[in-house]
């Protein structure tokens, strides 16, 4: 496939997590979906890894690596799932989680060391902003999630941070092939714990959600980390970066036409707020890696999206 197919299809299929949360919540509460997400997820990577790659894991790899599935699947998929069920709408979440990239540019200077350029603050702010006016559109509709769901959206991006920075400083790393099973057995452990201890392990009995599972297993799973590892080897970590905020336009799109969700005119201008602040912060650190020898390079100013993923040695799966 051609460098442009490859785009595509991660921007596609990336996006289809968010629509997949939004079916899954239909039908079931949040737990119990994300509970036989993973149950199916763990059974296919675990299964696959059993039987092609079976191995003995170092204890503190594992250890690692646990902690790590907790947060990037358990925090931010548990609170981006929830604020959807709750009513906050598929696009308004994925811009939120689409900030990451800005939100970990910014805290590099702090916790790794790193320079944070004035462009990246200005970045951050701008893309603040656009989420802003998105929210505020959201909130002046019909039906809207209570105010306070539109905090879960920054707190699952702020779990995936931490497990970004956990993983950047990990002292045993796994491949993506080993790191991916135990993150999602950890999350299916996790998610089936709190689901039976609130009485809802039971899926329902339509099969309108055993499609959702199964949406967002093949979809956003496999063929979201499918493109994504494509992406990264035919055009490096920076421009897989950049692609990853044309998910919220895109999820938008998605919205419309399965649940007739047509974002106002207020969250079309914050969309293109968020882009040029995500455009402005991004575009010298782009200029910058090709120039460092290869789009395949990030210079040490910036944490790209989920450094965790993007480099050979261990993966974070969504």
């Amino acid at each position: 496939m051609g460098a442009t197919v490859v785009s595509a299809g991660l921007v596609a299929f990336w996006s289809s997590g968010f629509i997949g949360a939004e079916l899954g919540t239909r039908e079931a509460a949040a737990d119990t979906l994300l509970m036989w997400r993973f149950l199916a997820a763990a059974a296919l990577f675990g299964g696959g890894w059993l039987l092609l790659r079976r191995r003995r894991l170092p204890r503190r790899a594992l250890a690692e690596q646990a902690a790590i599935g907790a947060l990037s699947q358990g925090g931010y998929l548990g609170a981006i799932v929830w604020a959807v069920g709750l009513g906050v709408p598929a696009g308004s979440a994925a811009l939120i989680a689409a900030l990451q990239p800005l939100a970990a540019g910014a805290l590099a200077g702090p916790l790794l060391g790193g320079t944070v350029t004035r462009r990246q603050w200005a970045g951050l702010a701008v893309g603040l902003a656009g989420v802003a006016l998105v929210v505020r559109d959201d909130l002046g509709g019909t039906g809207a999630a209570p105010p306070w769901a539109y905090g879960l959206p920054f707190a699952g991006m702020a779990a995936l941070l931490g497990a970004s920075f956990l993983e950047r400083r990990a002292r045993a790393p796994l491949p993506p092939a080993d790191a991916v099973p135990v993150h999602v057995l950890v999350s299916a452990v996790l998610f089936g714990a709190v689901a039976l201890a609130g009485g809802r392990g039971t899926p329902p009995a339509g099969a309108g959600f055993w499609l959702a599972v199964a949406w967002v297993v093949a979809l956003s799973t496999a063929g979201g980390y499918g493109f994504y590892w494509l992406s990264l080897r035919r055009s490096g970590v920076t421009r897989t970066s950049a692609l990853m905020y044309l998910t919220p336009p895109v999820t938008a799109l998605w919205a419309y036409a399965m649940f007739g969700e047509a974002p106002g005119p207020a969250a079309v201008a914050g969309m293109g707020v968020a882009a040029a602040g995500v455009a402005a912060a991004t575009l010298r650190t782009e200029t910058g890696a090709r120039a460092a020898g290869g789009a395949g390079r990030t210079s040490s100013r910036t944490i790209p999206f989920r450094r965790t993923r993007e480099e050979p040695r261990t993966g974070a799966v969504r």
